[in-house]
């Protein structure tokens, strides 16, 4: 997994690109590993099904990886088995 790359999931109607990637990551989505184009489709996994937003930011929890969402679906996405969270936005500067 390298920036710039486009994955799509195998269980739902998610993609996603890369913008900060780890070289050993494995992008999951509905817990199933996310292709570069879409085949056979598997079963979306219930631990895995909160869905993704079009246009959030997904990163794990040491800011290693970071995933935007652009086009959302029924599974949640992941890194090698552990779910990522919507990256919070930054707060503007006080006007004070």
């Amino acid at each position: 997994m390298k920036a710039g790359t486009k994955l799509k999931s195998a269980v739902c109607d998610t993609e996603i690109m890369v913008i900060k990637a780890v070289p050993d990551g494995v992008a999951e989505c509905g817990g199933a590993a996310m292709v570069a184009e879409r085949g056979v489709s598997s079963d979306l996994d219930p631990a895995f099904s909160s869905g993704t937003i079009m246009g959030k930011r997904y990163v794990d929890d040491s800011g290693t990886v970071e995933l935007l969402c652009i086009k959302p679906g029924k599974g949640s996405l992941a890194l090698n088995g552990v779910a990522l969270k919507v990256k919070d936005a930054k707060p503007l500067p006080s006007s004070d």
